[in-house]
């Protein structure tokens, strides 16, 4: 009998309680067809004692950082320790903890836990990912890592970092998929009720600034527009619903959402149909339509540009083949 992968999850203060979690999940739900744990999963800390977590709580190590000397796999999930995260510089005591980390061992980051990688040089002329929000800091920081702050997860090699929180799921499923097969990753995705796939190139889903106003001149427009998806919605005809100017309406809009009358219709449009695509069984040409994209060459074009895959993946992700 082979013995399970051993996996030590180093949780640095203060943690991302999220990400922290995510390992012990999923990886602990694998099993072979006899019914055998695959993997060995343990949650260490650098003093032994308990982790305080960002968000007012403190989680309780289940071994000693010794086990770091054993592991076959690190993971180390989000943190927001000041060195890595603010200054591209290591503490001395988890520098040391790092180096007794067999040389052969997979590496593994979660949402920002890869700005300790990179301050450690682990992710030296890799490339990498982290939570949209924070990756001009970590290309400031760390130059010699390749960011891509557009995917959901990056395997290269011995190195494997995801993007923030949810992403790490996607990450971790795609270890179990890796190691032991779909059959096995899929099983697990049942059991925790998510899609058991989500390209690693899949654009993250990153939210706009959208500038708060007291005085939202444009949002009868928007409302009405969200309703006549399928209609024609060209800047003139919106500034007309909203009895403006062009150039007013224009500039109005962009004050009270963060984007020009077209970028947001586009953007609505995209929406709608990841909606059809989720939650209705018509082809993608109508789906398009309905969508006011026209056809499904546009539908094809415009979901890849925004959402990094086609309407048939997008629709497989999140209902099944």
């Amino acid at each position: 009998m082979t013995s399970p992968h051993r996996v030590v999850v180093l949780a640095i203060a203060p943690v991302i309680g999220y990400d922290l979690t995510i390992p012990p999940q999923v990886l602990g739900e694998a099993y072979d067809e006899a019914g055998r744990a695959l993997y060995d999963v343990q949650v260490v800390s650098l003093d032994g004692g308990p982790v305080q977590a960002s968000r007012g709580y403190s989680i309780a190590p289940s071994a000693g950082i010794e086990a770091l000397a054993t592991a076959q796999t690190v993971i180390v999930p989000g943190t927001m320790i000041h060195g890595p995260r603010h200054e591209g510089t290591l503490p001395d005591d988890l520098r040391a903890a790092l180096a007794t980390v067999p040389a052969d061992a997979r590496w593994v980051s979660i949402c920002t836990g890869a700005f300790v990688l990179a301050a450690a040089g682990i992710l030296d002329g890799h490339r990498a990912t982290t939570h949209w929000k924070y990756a001009d800091d970590f290309r400031r920081l760390y130059p010699a890592a390749a960011v891509d702050e557009d995917v959901l997860f990056t395997d290269d090699g011995r190195v494997l970092t995801s993007a923030g929180l949810s992403a790490g799921i996607d990450l971790c499923l795609h270890l179990v998929r890796s190691d032991h097969g779909p059959s096995v990753a899929n099983a697990v995705a049942r059991h925790m009720v998510v899609p058991p796939w989500r390209d690693g190139g899949q654009a993250q889903f990153i939210e706009r600034h959208v500038p708060r106003r007291t005085d939202e001149a444009t949002s009868d427009v928007r409302a009405w527009a969200q309703a006549h998806l399928h209609q024609s919605l060209d800047v003139t005809t919106l500034a007309d619903r909203a009895s403006m100017s062009v150039r007013t309406f224009t500039r109005r809009f962009r004050e009270e959402t963060g984007q020009s009358p077209g970028a947001w219709v586009t953007q609505q449009r995209i929406r709608h149909a990841q909606h059809l695509l989720e939650a209705t069984d018509l082809p993608v040409d109508q789906v398009a339509t309905r969508a006011g994209m026209g056809t499904a060459a546009s539908l094809r074009q415009h979901l890849r540009a925004h959402v990094g895959v086609s309407p048939s993946a997008y629709r497989r992700t999140f209902r099944g083949a």
